[in-house]
């Protein structure tokens, strides 16, 4: 059985972060990734999202992000940035390999863990689990979805505004995805009904810096707790962008309804009976983090989330209390390209301590 001192699974910004100063530091590693090429879950996203669309994109260590193309398709420019890094720092990321699950070869945080891939099992003494949540799709039950005679999407699959050309569309969820969502269909689509589960939160003051480590802050303290991370999205608000600008003339924003009860044949139905027509559904409902694979490890809490500790910098959450063999990357308040990048090095400086210890 092949053995290296640590594995990052994942090579997205998280898992590219890590690696780059795992190699700093002198640690023997490997990374996985699951994709058949480079790019993480940028190269799954929709083709309609644009550099112009995107929040931004955090420099990776050692080289800046070149200056995108405004028009430029996100899901190939973003992958062809990463692509570049790993041929720069030559960081021979294994794919596509799949983690099946990961389970301890004895008792306590001494022993070795083992990694089961589908290209054969490794041992290794620290993982840095950097997964996100693209391939955990957050669907929730709807009484007599399967009944619904038309087309139903998750932002996961979302086909690109074209699809909906003159239809009703019903997008469901509160968060990012469904504000611009609907600011691509509008004009587009024949009419758009918004529904969420609570009252979306907007932003009307200025996002400053201050504003930022507040809302992050909020995100690190349900780590902190064991609690289901929240996205950083969730505590800073929505902001409308000028391409939202249309749907916001049109009142799309301010018709939002709240939650329909069960889905129909032909459209969705309310608590108090209404029906409303819907030719096809968009669900906008959110990720949940993808670490099926380390369930053998029971690192979940009775809060339902993995809680985390910051042996090394205050503010960055990264190692797992109940195990410190395992460190987290893109997971919580670090799930920003921002966030992911500097989690990266605190990861790997933390795997080196737990090495050295």
């Amino acid at each position: 059985m092949t053995r290296v001192e640590a594995i990052v699974i994942g090579a997205g910004q998280a898992g590219l972060s890590a690696a780059y100063h795992l190699r700093r530091l002198g640690i023997d590693f490997v990374v996985i990734d699951a994709n058949d090429r480079p790019g993480g879950a940028w190269q799954h996203r929709w083709d309609s999202l644009t550099m112009h669309d995107v929040h931004g994109v955090a420099d990776l260590p050692g080289m800046p992000v070149p200056d995108f193309d405004p028009k430029a398709r996100a899901n190939a420019a973003v992958p062809a940035y990463f692509a570049d890094y790993e041929r720069r720092f030559d960081l021979s990321i294994r794919r596509p390999v799949t983690v099946q699950s990961v389970t301890p070869d004895g008792p306590g945080p001494g022993a070795t863990l083992t990694v089961h891939t589908s290209d054969g099992d490794l041992r290794t003494r620290a993982i840095v689990n950097a997964t996100g949540t693209w391939d955990t799709p957050f669907l929730p039950y709807y009484p007599g979805a399967r009944d619904f005679l038309g087309p139903q999407f998750h932002a996961s699959g979302y086909p690109g505004p074209e699809f909906f050309r003159g239809l009703r569309v019903v997008v469901v969820g509160g968060g990012a995805s469904a504000v611009q969502f609907i600011g691509e269909l509008a004009g587009v689509a024949s009419d758009i009904v918004w529904v969420t589960r609570r009252e979306p939160i907007w932003r009307t003051g200025e996002f400053n810096p201050d504003a930022g480590r507040e809302a992050v802050a909020l995100v690190e303290d349900r780590v902190r707790q064991g609690l289901p991370p929240r996205s950083v999205v969730s505590v800073t608000g929505l902001m409308l962008r000028p391409q939202e600008r249309l749907a916001a003339e049109m009142g799309l924003y301010d018709a939002r309804r709240p939650m329909f009860e069960r889905v129909e044949p032909h459209g969705v139905t309310w608590a108090d009976g209404h029906v409303e027509h819907a030719d096809a559904i968009l669900c906008a409902t959110g990720f949940r983090p993808s670490i099926s694979h380390l369930s053998p490890l029971r690192l979940r809490g009775p809060n339902g989330g993995v809680q985390l500790e910051a042996p090394r910098d205050p503010h960055t959450f990264t190692t797992a209390t109940k195990d410190p063999r395992i460190h987290f990357v893109g997971y919580g308040p670090s799930a920003s390209t921002i966030g992911a990048t500097r989690a990266g090095r605190v990861a790997a400086l933390a795997v080196r301590d737990q090495l050295a210890g």
